[in-house]
This record gives C-alpha cells, structure tokens and sequence, in this order.
C-alpha cells in the first residue's frame, strides 16, 4: 500500500486512534482491516508502553551526570531496550524493531514506504501516540503497530547538537543522524508485526 493515504481512510484511522487506547482490535475493525486474536493485540500494545517506560527510565539515569557518555554508558542505558524488544519478539513469536529517520545504526532505518508512512505521520500529528497497519504485501498474514518513541531532555547527552556529541559518538557512528533534537521531539518509533493467529473476524 502507499501512505500516507485517501482521505476516507485516514478519517477511519482516525477513528481507530480514538479507540486504540482501550480496545484494538475495535480500532482495527473500524478501518476495515480485519484483525488477529483482539487479546494478541491489547498485548502488543501493552508490551510497547512497558518497553518505552523501561527506556524512559534508563535515560533518566543520564540526568544530572557531568561525565560525558561512553559506550558503557550506551550498553547500561540505550542496549537494554533494544535486547528488551528482541525478547518480546521471541517470547511472542512477533518481529519487533525500533525505527527511525534520524537513525544512528543504519539497521534502525525505514525498512519500507510504509514504515517511512507512519514515520511521517507521526512527525507531523504529535498527538498520535500509537496506530495499527496492514501488512505489506512483502510480509506474511497479520497487522503491523506502531508506537511512537518521543525524545526525553535526558536524551540530550547523547542526541543534542552535532558538535556536542561524545566522543564515543563521533568515533563509531561516521553515518550518524541522531543528533539536533529538542526535549518532545520524535526520536522514532517501536513496530512490531503481528503474525495472524486464529479468530473470529469482527463484523
């Protein structure tokens, strides 16, 4: 598919998003897609509040500090989440990655026009926190989440301007892009595929 999208169908995304917070598979349901087992979902989205809430708390640990970061700061403070994703991907049996535009490992860039889509998307409606997709036409059966990552102050010591980078940065990162960022901006986003399991299609 390409994104961004029609009209009609953003408008029942939009729709979506105002029931994503409580009930999924509904939100699915009124774009017309048809979803996997509605528990699987509610699950998804709970394990990405509980990844960014684990995030939110390693970077908190960087406040206050007038050492600059090392990489054993990275493998303390930024490592964890990324290990923390692969562990829900294998205990669920979904791929979950953290993407980004500005993206400091290449293996975090867009994989696709959609991912690029809801990169976008998020960019410009702050407000949007998290949105499903259909698969892509590459993927197997099943629905994409997105959760948007947003940039906390203490995220600065690593991702502020470009001449303030650590060292570490400068040396290991010669394509980095993850800098320049502001307290709120969009750092990027979680996105898991969700295989399709067995259950009933909702009306």
């Amino acid at each position: 598919m390409t994104f961004p999208c029609t009209l009609s169908r953003l408008l029942g995304m939009l729709v979506a998003l105002l029931l994503l917070g409580f009930q999924p598979a509904m939100a699915l349901a009124a774009t017309g897609e048809a979803p996997v087992d509605p528990a699987v979902l509610a699950r998804a989205v709970d394990q990405m509040e509980q990844l960014d809430r684990l995030r939110i708390s390693l970077a908190s640990t960087l406040e206050g500090s007038s050492e600059e970061p090392t990489m054993a700061t990275m493998r303390e403070v930024c490592m964890p989440v990324g290990q923390r994703a692969k562990t829900i991907g294998q205990e669920n049996g979904w791929r979950v990655r953290q993407v980004a535009s500005q993206f400091r490992n290449p293996d975090h860039a867009p994989a696709d026009a959609q991912e690029t889509g809801v990169i976008d998307l998020f960019a410009k409606y702050p407000e949007i926190t998290g949105l499903w997709e259909p698969a892509m036409a590459e993927q197997d059966a099943g629905v994409n989440y997105y959760r948007r990552i947003d940039v906390q102050a203490s995220c600065l010591a690593c991702h502020g301007s470009k001449d303030s980078r650590p060292a570490f940065v400068k040396d290991n990162y010669p394509a980095d892009r993850a800098f320049n960022f502001k307290p709120g901006d969009l750092r990027g986003m979680y996105a898991v595929f969700v295989p399709e399991v067995q259950a009933a299609l909702i009306p």
